[in-house]
């Protein structure tokens, strides 16, 4: 949600906020942005437009600007429809540029007092409040201070980033909530909402904690907490090439990223097991103390993280032996919620900064667990620094919005997690060995899966003229189902839904008819004969059934009127993988045929740092 990038450089600023927001552009937006510093009038130029950075781009053509210091946005509406008008960035009498991602809650009870003071309000936005508002603060205060001000006056979860015509060499950014890093160049310096937006230009960052300020300068950086103390951080060097984040020869970003799963399923793997066990110092100096305690599980997520907690409930509780349980992060929060001793807090999230999961842990800090642990796919982000123990995913960098190799590689990670507590709640060691070497097969399993893709481009078609379809599983593949109709319905924007195949008689199978697409997950596994049953009762209400499985031999009852999807066999523990990989490619492929927005779906984000 939003995205922020500035510049402080010995030239002109421009084209570097421009390239940024288009590598920021995957966390969804509706409008965007750019005002610099003029260095021979001195006076904040902004150029903004409504839609797509590259409205704003020829914009910029037809009004150019230039300038050695500037801000730029890509917004996500929330105070104020999309419109050039609401557009970032926000300034205040021609002295202020202010950018900002996140919610302020109270900037109402000022806006009043800030108009009867004789301020003009030109958009309906909470940051233009901030903007007036930090005005104010600096006809008593200098930059800093005023900055400072403002941070502790306004409530919320935010992320500002302002340039000060006054001041002309320097950004002040703040946080209280959503993510910014400092890039650390040559003779210039940058800050952002991710590193990606700054990977042409640096390798080298800080990552702002919450509740500090960063002053940006061409000659240095300095952070400082809202007391205006100093702050010391680490350098961190990323390992990302700049073009990770390009398309290659893919039409779209989630293509991209769906054929790099294989690769990423290795990746989250390697170091972190041996010939026949998992290496538990993969999760954090002193873990085996702590899992040695654990006697519960508390998983807490949102979205695909949260279909991906669902399938390592069944993990845990049928491999580790230990009770678990799964709930939305944006639910857990605020719900009056009994904890158990000896419970171990389980955050999964892509980004590590989402603020419902974020709120979660804060939540969980407080209530005694006995430890926090974070899985995630990006280091140094919130999540893993507020854990006593974190596993990176190492999924590499995912633009698209639908999450896919975050989400298999979770998988990954949840059932190293299973496989460790397992063995301090007595798991064979013959079990382990054979889970790891399924593990180690798995990349070839998922290679196999990715062979399906013209086949499953050609299903697509059936797809295209549709209004809803129900996915169907039973066991650890009902959150599966869940996970596929998400997929289908924030790629395509067609309605669907799933239904544990068990429960189509208790209600759902009033919608089937023969104009509804069923999709059936069926691995073989001890639940299939009972799945079966259940799509029976589809066949026989005309529903336009599509079976992926690994042996169409035991649907023969079925060929005639079925579409059966030849999987690659794999171990049952692992079909919840296996088997996300062609309904990530149906999603992908239906959402092309349709013309919608494969990488940006309308109206989703990639990365929600707002409740």
């Amino acid at each position: 949600m939003c995205g922020i990038i500035g510049a402080a450089a010995p030239n002109n600023v421009t084209p570097i906020l421009l390239e940024g927001l288009k590598r920021l552009a995957y966390r969804g937006y509706d409008s965007a942005g750019i005002a610099v510093l003029d260095p021979k009038t001195h006076l904040i130029q902004r150029v903004r437009a409504e839609g797509k950075v590259d409205n704003l781009e020829r914009a910029l053509w037809e009004n150019p600007i230039k300038g050695f210091l500037g801000v730029a946005h890509t917004r996500w509406a929330t105070h104020g429809e999309p419109s050039e008008r609401n557009a970032h960035p926000m300034a205040s009498q021609d002295d202020i540029a202010i950018v900002h991602n996140g919610v302020i809650e109270n900037h109402e009870q000022f806006r009043s007092d800030l108009l009867k003071e004789g301020y003009v309000f030109t958009s309906e936005t909470d940051t233009e409040v901030a903007a007036h508002l930090l005005h104010r603060h600096l006809k008593q205060h200098n930059f800093l201070t005023a900055a400072r001000l403002l941070a502790n006056q306004l409530e919320g979860a935010f992320a500002l980033a302002i340039v000060y015509r006054q001041e002309p060499d320097r950004i002040i950014a703040i946080r209280k909530g959503p993510p910014l890093v400092v890039g650390l160049g040559e003779d210039a310096n940058f800050v952002a909402s991710d590193h990606l937006a700054l990977l042409p230009f640096t390798n080298r960052f800080l990552y702002i904690k919450d509740e500090e300020i960063a002053d940006i300068q061409r000659q240095g950086v300095t952070i400082y907490d809202l007391k205006e103390n100093t702050v010391e951080h680490e350098i961190y060097i990323s390992q990302l090439d700049k073009d990770s984040v390009n398309r290659g020869h893919y039409r779209h970003y989630m293509l991209k990223e769906v054929f790099e799963q294989a690769l990423a399923v290795e990746n989250t793997l390697d170091g972190r097991i041996s010939k026949n066990h998992v290496l538990e110092s993969a999760f954090g100096y002193d873990t085996s103390d702590c899992f040695n305690k654990i006697k519960r599980i508390q998983i807490a997520a949102c979205g695909t993280s949260f279909h991906a907690g669902l399938i390592g409930h069944y993990w845990l509780e049928n491999i580790a032996q230990l009770p678990c349980q799964v709930e939305i992060a944006s639910e857990f929060r605020y719900r009056k919620s009994v904890m158990q001793p000896n419970t171990l807090f389980v955050a999964l999230s892509q980004s590590g900064e989402t603020a419902d999961t974020l709120a979660a842990i804060s939540k969980a800090k407080i209530s005694g667990y006995e430890a926090i642990l974070t899985i995630c796919n990006v280091p140094e982000s919130s999540m893993m620094r507020e854990s006593n123990f974190s596993l990176l995913t190492r999924a590499g960098a995912e633009i698209g919005v639908a999450s896919t190799k975050g989400f298999t590689t979770q998988l990954v990670a949840l059932l190293l997690l299973t496989i460790s507590l397992g063995k301090h709640n007595g798991l064979d060691p013959e079990l382990e060995a054979n889970i790891i070497s399924a593990l180690r097969g798995l990349p070839a399993k998922i290679e196999e899966a990715l062979a399906l893709n013209d086949l499953i481009h050609k299903l697509a078609a059936l797809f295209v003229d549709k209004q809803h379809a129900l996915f169907l599983g039973r066991g650890a593949l009902y959150p599966l189902a869940m996970e596929g109709a998400l997929k289908l319905k924030e790629l395509s924007y067609i309605h669907a839904e799933a239904y544990a195949a068990g429960e189509l008689k208790h209600g759902p199978l009033a919608l089937v008819d023969k104009s509804m697409p069923v999709i059936a997950v069926a691995p073989n596994n001890a639940l299939l004969e009972k799945l079966k049953s259940n799509l029976q009762e589809v066949r026989a209400r005309g529903g336009q059934l599509i079976i992926f499985c690994e042996n169409p031999q035991s649907f023969k009852e079925f060929s005639d009127d079925t579409t059966l999807i030849t999987m690659p066999a794999v171990d049952e523990l692992l079909a919840p993988i296996v088997y996300a990989i062609p309904l990530q490619l149906l999603a992908y492929h239906v959402a092309v045929l349709k013309g919608t927005d494969v990488d940006q779906p309308r109206n989703l984000a990639k990365s929600v740092t707002v409740e």
